[in-house]
């Protein structure tokens, strides 16, 4: 496992379409997953500790985002070659257990990984209506074990602005987690 953490918020840079396979087998573009007041894109992978640790918060977060008119999608970008936990059918077990409230998308290309200029997992790249950035930062203090504790709500807390506001906060702690498992 290699420790990465994602670079500073570039303020209104525009989200890049994408055209993926969800494990619903539906094909997915930019524009169905956007949201009226905003979109969250996340990557993620099922064999991350840092993604399993929020699992479950990440799901209810991203459900409240739904109430503020935010859509969330998560990409999967690593190889499932060198990570078969990561593998597409280990990707619509995990999308059902959690009963995930967004598309599970596989870039089996890693060019929309490669595009979005993602880095780890998880990756956040929040959205306002008019799909420029405004938050790519971190989902909480969460490292890779659980936290039990009430704990800040960064991205959360991040994307109520947004849908409020089409700005993100100006202070943003980085993410960090695992690197995108590249193709070599």
């Amino acid at each position: 496992m290699v420790l990465k953490e994602t670079p500073t918020c570039n303020f209104d840079e525009k989200a890049f379409d994408f055209k993926l396979i969800g494990t619903d087998e539906k094909i997915w573009t930019l524009t169905d997953c956007a949201g009226t007041n905003g979109t969250l894109i996340m990557f993620i992978c099922n064999h991350c500790p840092y993604v399993k640790a929020i699992q479950s918060k990440l799901v209810e977060d991203a459900r409240k985002l739904l109430e503020v008119g935010i859509k969330s999608v998560a990409i999967m970008s690593n190889d499932p070659q060198d990570y078969p936990e990561d593998s597409f059918e280990n990707m619509k077990k995990i999308s059902e257990k959690y009963n995930y409230p967004f598309p599970y998308l596989f870039d089996e290309t890693q060019e929309v990984a490669k595009t979005y200029d993602a880095v780890c997992t998880p990756d956040f790249f929040g959205y306002n209506k008019s799909l420029e950035l405004q938050y790519r930062g971190r989902f909480d203090e969460t490292g890779m074990t659980p936290s039990k504790n009430k704990s800040n709500h960064d991205l959360l807390e991040a994307m109520i602005m947004v849908a409020k506001t089409s700005k993100g906060p100006q202070k943003q702690i980085p993410s960090m987690g695992c690197s995108i498992k590249w193709k070599i």
